[in-house]
């Protein structure tokens, strides 16, 4: 078959990779001048590892992802850190998802139980002031129901608000969970289904992965490796029109049109419709209902280290004042001496579309910004400052509301021959990279199945 592929994020590139495995001749159109997607990363001349321009990481637990990395044989250019996670409270950061040894350092060697995570959690949620005994009995048995619980439909029945609060608690709920909540979704925090929040527990897992040199060296890899199996890929070259004629599918670019056997679009649901006007009224309008919050996010390049405590990521609440959703210390992470000495910080946050950080200039952002950052270290100063990078999209984060999966599109759309495979179709897992491999790869499975010549 001749098939094309719209975008090249890692679903893009998995898909063809697949396809190409298969003897197929495959495009890849991609509208930025890179491949990557939402997990692309830029450098500096002295930096030996690119920084994403939204934080990503994997976990122990993506099966997509690593299996993808296996096949490839590059499992030994995967690293799992495991850093600290701390919540705002009364003043105060407290670590509540860090390694035993944050709390123990006389005995390192507790990191490397195989329930050492569960047991983490465990002893920094006890040396929490916020809840009481009673809050954090309610906590563990709550998350030891959610993580022994095989199937999620019950839980798309009820709001993740209502049930957190009910089986966790209200103070918990308050604390722990609502600025969560309330940080990823914004004002429709409340709509959002409690499957969602369970797959959350199910496929997260405390150390964090990421690939050597940063995920544009594993995007560039990839895209060289399919590359290589004769798969083009076509920068900077965005796909304006998808219509079915009698060669077939016909893809419509500024430059070129061109005819396909099949294609598989791997962007957002908006997009599809935007690039298919031709698809059926019912389905358009259902491409349309599916929500989704921006991301804007804020890098800089410090000259010190900010957090003393050596916390990467900082989950803030909304009600504190905080500018930002989170303040992610990548560089607690991973080594400063990888970008050159450099202090890696993200400010980020997951807003509407419409929202005014995204008709900010840099500049206005960042003085936004700044004075929040001796919250977290009172000897920060604005010359600490060497560089600001500033990247904002309006898809980041699919808003998944009660009985979502009645809207989930079916990765065949009803055009004969053009698939879907985006990150609102992962439900109830969150958009990453895992799950966008998952999906388009599973996409491509379906297309060959129906197809006589695969």
């Amino acid at each position: 078959m001749k098939v094309a592929i719209v975008g090249a994020g890692a679903g893009g590139l998995a898909a063809a990779y697949d396809l190409a495995r298969l003897g197929h001749t495959v495009t890849v159109f991609e509208a930025d001048d890179h491949v990557g997607g939402l997990a692309a990363g830029f450098r500096e001349p002295n930096w030996e590892w690119s920084v994403e321009r939204y934080y990503h990481h994997w976990f122990a637990s993506d099966q997509a992802i690593l299996g993808l990395i296996d096949e490839l044989g590059w499992r030994d250019r995967v690293r799992f850190p495991w850093p600290s996670t701390a919540v705002y409270h009364d003043g105060r950061f407290y670590m509540l998802d860090a390694p035993l040894s944050a709390a123990a350092p006389r005995w390192p060697w507790l990191d490397r139980l195989p329930a050492a995570g569960t047991l983490a959690r465990g002893v920094h949620l006890l040396r929490f002031p916020a809840l009481n005994l009673i809050d954090k009995i309610r906590y563990g048995l709550a998350g030891a129901y959610l993580l022994v619980t095989p199937r999620w439909q019950a839980f798309e029945r009820t709001t993740a608000a209502a049930w957190l609060a009910k089986w966790m608690g209200g103070r918990t709920y308050r604390l722990l969970w609502q600025p969560l909540l309330e940080g990823k979704f914004g004002p429709h925090y409340r709509e959002v289904n409690m499957a969602w929040f369970w797959a959350r527990v199910k496929a997260r897992t405390p150390r964090l992965g990421t690939f050597v040199g940063g995920f544009q060296a594993f995007m560039d890899a990839l895209a060289a490796e399919v590359s290589e199996r004769g798969v083009e890929i076509r920068l900077r070259t965005p796909v304006e029109k998808i219509e079915r004629n009698a060669e077939g599918l016909r893809l419509v670019t500024r430059e070129t049109a061109g005819a396909y056997d099949r294609c598989l679009v791997t962007t957002s649901p908006s997009l599809l419709a935007r690039m298919t006007p031709s698809l059926p009224p019912d389905y358009l309008e259902g491409l349309r209902s599916l929500r989704a919050m921006g991301a804007v996010v804020m890098v800089l390049a410090l000259r010190h280290r900010l957090s003393e405590q050596g916390v990467y990521w900082h989950n803030l609440p909304k009600s504190a004042g905080f500018p930002f959703l989170a303040l992610v210390e990548h560089t607690n992470f991973l080594a400063a001496e990888h970008f050159g000495g450099d202090h890696i910080v993200y400010l980020g946050d997951y807003l509407d579309p419409d929202h005014e950080y995204f008709s900010l200039t840099q500049e206005q952002l960042l003085e936004r910004f700044l004075p929040s950052l001796p919250r977290f270290n009172p000897r920060f100063e604005p010359g600490w400052v060497r560089r600001v990078w500033l990247f904002r999209t309006p898809y980041a984060q699919p808003i998944p509301p009660v009985n979502h999966s009645r809207s989930i599109p079916a990765l065949r759309t009803p055009v004969a021959g053009l698939w879907l495979a985006s990150m609102s179709q992962v439900y109830p897992w969150d958009r990453g990279t895992n799950f966008a491999v998952e999906v388009a790869r599973r996409a491509v499975r379906q297309m060959l199945d129906e197809s006589p010549t695969s």
